[in-house]
């Protein structure tokens, strides 16, 4: 029997009720790949809409290498990405908002990354060469930049922006990480980073092109009261696996 071909690329896309943007993103997404020399895979979640998201992205799918994943009922941002990652096959595996609010071309910042051994690559707006092209309401800018200044404070010192939506990992991190993720809400990614460093994998912050999007997901009051909550748990949850001896064969773990 043949073996199946390696693939180089899995790009996992979370999705609530996005048929209306999909149309857009997708055959953009589509038309880059299909320009690279790499093989690759789009695996879409479908995190429990109640309108033709799946239908959509299979009708624009079709032809490529994919694969539709569906959440019944809704499970949340981090979930979605948790069975994304885990049921990619690329060597390396990149997560991006389903509404392109930092345009797929910017992985082109990430190969130079992997290429010197880095193997977690995160997309920042915080940067001085980060090009923020629309930008957030103020309120919402000051609110995140509140929330960064509490992540490195509780959870990952040294870090500007956790919640960029773009992050890519190689094989190995995505075996070691996601398997231990247990956030579902949007401080999945502070976890999922704080759990790489755990590890003692490299990583890498890298400034992004980034556009607002007017319909964010995120309640600035609620989800960032419910994500402060997070950053605790966070902590405590590395506490536990660090006493269950969990990171023992990692090569460092931050204090």
């Amino acid at each position: 029997m043949t073996p199946e071909p390696p693939i180089h690329l899995s790009l996992v896309i979370p999705a609530h009720c996005e048929e209306k943007r999909l149309p857009t993103s997708l055959p953009r997404i589509r038309s880059y790949f299909d320009a690279q020399p790499h093989t690759w895979e789009i695996v879409l979640v479908d995190d429990g809409s109640t309108d033709r998201t799946s239908e959509v992205a299979a009708e624009l799918l079709q032809g490529t290498e994919h694969t539709i994943l569906r959440n019944e009922p809704n499970a949340g941002k981090g979930a979605s990405i948790r069975r994304g990652m885990l049921a990619s096959r690329g060597a390396y595996a990149l997560f991006s908002d389903a509404d392109l609010s930092t345009p797929i071309e910017m992985i082109e910042r990430f190969w130079p990354e992997v290429e010197r051994g880095v193997d977690v690559v995160f997309g920042s707006r915080a940067l001085p060469e980060s090009d923020l092209a629309i930008r957030q309401p103020l309120h919402r800018e000051l609110m995140g930049r509140t929330f960064n200044v509490f992540v490195r404070l509780i959870a990952l010192p040294g870090v500007r922006d956790s919640q960029c939506g773009f992050k890519m990992f190689s094989r190995e991190a995505v075996e070691r990480i996601f398997p231990l993720q247990r956030m579902d809400g949007f401080s999945f990614d502070v976890e999922i980073l704080r759990l790489a460093r755990e590890w003692g994998f490299r990583l890498a912050e890298v400034p992004v092109r980034w556009e607002d999007s007017p319909d964010s997901r995120v309640h600035p009051i609620r989800d960032s009261a419910a994500m402060l909550r997070d950053l605790f748990r966070v902590r405590r949850e590395v506490r536990r696996l660090r006493r269950a001896g969990t990171f023992d064969r990692a090569g460092r773990s931050e204090p």
